[in-house]
């Protein structure tokens, strides 16, 4: 039997309603927030009001998308899914170098080591302190997904040993795998390298691949299994096309069961909790709107309903 796993426990694939495919619900202030304050979302009175009026517009699920050590804080994700009503899946795994300091421990532990981290994490329940102090404290709170990173360059070494660990706890749990691109670059690589590795490419997804504008790009992707993720909808500036949109209009009616959609909400000033735009409603109120306008609309059960379902239950 087919389940979905969430912070607050496993839940029928059906009962996952309608679901953003890429969010970011909580980060935890850290090495990550440095630079970058913005990304700072750790207040849960302030998440919760923004999850509710998610709520009170038919969402129901939201797959966050901060990993391992980098802000993951599963004890207020917990929280604020319990006070939202709101389905909340978690991720383990290892995000891009960038958001770790170069000492990390990420460097020094072998493929086995990891692989032994993301399937504890999964299996048994995320640590409370998120593996940033000696002390391992595992909570009955566990990962949904396994997610990893590449950026703009080619795989290296170093993430070649992620890509493995992540594909062996994947294989092990039955568990979904979500990537990170740099605006899609590296994609087609990622998927190269998850078929070398025998991962189930029915429950992979690759995020932000909007980003490339190159039709038989997404084509080639979307041909090999994969799932692709969207989330430039509401980035791109007003004077140019918005090409999500236009991807969704060349493609949905070949690709329509292998494409998602997310907000990728990683910063506060996106958030009207937080006295930002366009806020978490978004997609089901103006980008709603505009797939019908856009003659689109038959496919938004699909995007926010049958594809999550199938794209985020673990294997069987």
């Amino acid at each position: 039997m087919s389940f979905v796993r969430t912070v607050l426990g496993d839940i029928p694939p059906d009962k996952m309603g309608l679901t953003y495919s890429h969010e970011h619900v909580v980060i935890e202030e850290g090495f990550s927030t440095v630079t970058n304050p913005d990304f700072i979302l750790n207040d849960t009175a302030l998440i919760t009001a923004e999850l509710r009026e998610f709520y009170h517009h038919g969402g129901r699920t939201l797959v966050d998308t901060m990993p391992a050590a980098c802000g993951r804080n599963v004890l207020k994700l917990a929280e604020v899914s319990r006070n939202s009503k709101v389905n909340i899946i978690a991720p383990t795994g290892i995000h891009l170098e960038i958001y770790y300091p170069p000492n990390h421990w990420r460097y020094h532990l072998s493929t086995t080591e990891l692989t032994d981290l993301f399937i504890k994490d999964i299996t048994t329940g995320i640590d409370e302190y998120d593996y940033n102090c000696p002390l391992v404290k595992r909570t009955i709170h566990k990962a949904g997904l396994i997610k990893l990173a590449t950026g703009d360059e080619k795989i290296t070494a170093h993430q070649h040993k992620i890509f493995e660990a992540v594909v062996n706890a994947h294989l092990e749990t039955g568990a979904p795998v979500l990537t990170h691109t740099n605006s899609g670059n590296q994609a087609l690589e990622q998927v190269r390298l998850f078929q070398k590795l025998g991962a189930d490419l029915s429950h992979v997804v690759l995020s932000h691949v909007d980003k490339q504008k190159d039709l038989g790009y997404h084509k080639e992707l979307m041909q090999t299994g994969v799932y692709v993720e969207y989330d430039s909808h509401f980035r791109w500036k007003t004077k140019e096309d918005n090409w999500t949109y236009t991807l969704l209009e060349n493609l949905l009616s070949q690709y329509g069961d292998r494409i998602v959609i997310g907000m990728d909400m990683a910063r506060n000033t996106y958030w009207k909790s937080y006295g930002g735009q366009p806020g978490l409603v978004f997609l089901v109120t103006v980008f709603r709107q505009e797939l019908e306008k856009r003659g689109l609309g038959s496919f938004f059960e699909k995007l926010f309903f049958t594809n999550p379902q199938k794209l985020y239950s673990f294997m069987n």
